[in-house]
Parts: C-alpha cells; structure tokens; sequence
C-alpha cells in the first residue's frame, strides 16, 4: 500500500524555503494530514513487522518517533525545523541512543536506513571490543557476509587513534576494533517514500542487517 502521498515530499521542499514558524503555523493542517499521520501510521506498521523477527521490541511509534522540532540552543544553525521525519526501532527507542535499533529518515532529498552502534559509552565501547577480540573470525565473518555488503557496503564511524593496550594486537588484523562508532546504512532515492512495497523494502534492509545488529545487541544486553 501507498503510505505517503508526492505532499509529504512537497511540504519539505516548501518548508526548506519558509523554515520559520510563522510558514508551520499556517501549513499544521496541511502537516498533520501529509507528513505527521501518515509517517505515525507506517512507524506503527515498522514495528509490527520487526517484532515478528526480535521480541525484544515492545514500543508504540511515540516511543521511536524523533520531533520535527530542531534543538538549536547549541547550534549555528538557528532554522527551528528539520528537513525529515525520523525514527529508531529499538527496544528502548529514542530514550537510548546507545542501543542498536534500525534507523530511519525520510525527506525530500533520500530515504536512509541505518543500523549499527552510534553513541557508545566508554564502557560499551570496551565490551564491544573486547568481544570482537575474543572471537575475529565470527566478527570478519559477520562484517563480510554478502547480503550485509550487497546492502550497506562497509562499517562506519569515527575511530580512536589509540585503544586499550590489550586490544592492539586484534586491530592488526581487524582494523575496526579502533572504531569509537559501529554503524552504516543504506540510502535510497526520495522517490522511494512513494513506493508501494515501501514497507517491504525496509524489511528486507533490516532482514540483511540482522545477524550484525543481533552481534552488538549481545554484546550491549547486561
């Protein structure tokens, strides 16, 4: 099913010229009807369908939906509205954004799904390592299997230029032990909001991500 009509891609393009409140204001009907109902229906479809592959999951799409009101108190950029909707599927939902959850933003210039580890505490970051260290292989492994690759490409995030001692001898062999974050996503064209099977498609992203987000979960589940 269509979830989204072209007035959801619209309405952003339009707001990106009028980012102001005085433009929202006048444009809430419009909003609510276009970008706000629709984008809390499909989250609540999101959901649904990953349950059915994690238990782990019982939220409702007010615990995973991200405001579209920006946080400008510490930023350059004082325009009050982001340019997308957004949401994490994750146990804990937007409340813990150390947690693995399947990502996603929808605006009018790409649909991303990411998936991965983005603001790992010092404690987890340890964990993480070290449980990357204890077994390489599964890890190589897990970050060479082909529907991971074919999907999302490669392993992201910044890296330290140091680490624990006791894992340099790991980061010979897997680089990746010096990330600080563990994530990647995969993007597709705006257009792809329209699609029909949109729900399907991001199924079938996060079915390929699985196994790897399932890795951290492990990891990060005390």
């Amino acid at each position: 099913m269509n979830y989204f009509t072209s007035d959801y891609l619209d309405f952003f393009k339009e707001l990106a010229a009028n980012n102001n409140k005085e433009w929202f204001d006048a444009n809430r009907t419009r909003y609510e009807k276009s970008v706000k109902q629709p984008f809390e229906v499909f989250v609540t479809e999101v959901i649904k369908s990953i349950q059915a592959h994690d238990s782990a999951i019982a939220i409702t799409h007010k615990d995973a939906i991200f405001r579209i009101n920006k946080d400008v108190r510490f930023s350059k950029d004082k325009d009050p509205y982001k340019l997308n909707r957004s949401a994490i599927i994750a146990p804990n939902g937007k409340k813990d954004k150390s947690f693995p959850g399947l990502y996603f933003e929808m605006g009018p210039e790409h649909f991303r799904i990411y998936g991965g580890v983005y603001m790992p505490d010092k404690f987890q970051l340890y964990d993480i390592r070290a449980a990357i260290a204890e077994n390489p292989t599964n890890f190589n492994q897990l970050t060479q299997e082909k529907a991971f690759l074919a999907t999302f490409g490669e392993i992201r995030g910044e890296k330290n230029k140091v680490i624990p001692k006791e894992f340099i001898a790991a980061g010979s062999t897997i680089p990746l032990i010096y990330n600080k974050q563990f994530y990647w996503f995969k993007e597709f064209s705006a257009e792809t909001i329209l699609d029909k099977n949109l729900l399907d498609i991001l199924l079938k992203t996060y079915l390929a991500n699985k196994k790897q987000m399932d890795f951290f979960a492990k990891v990060l589940v005390k």
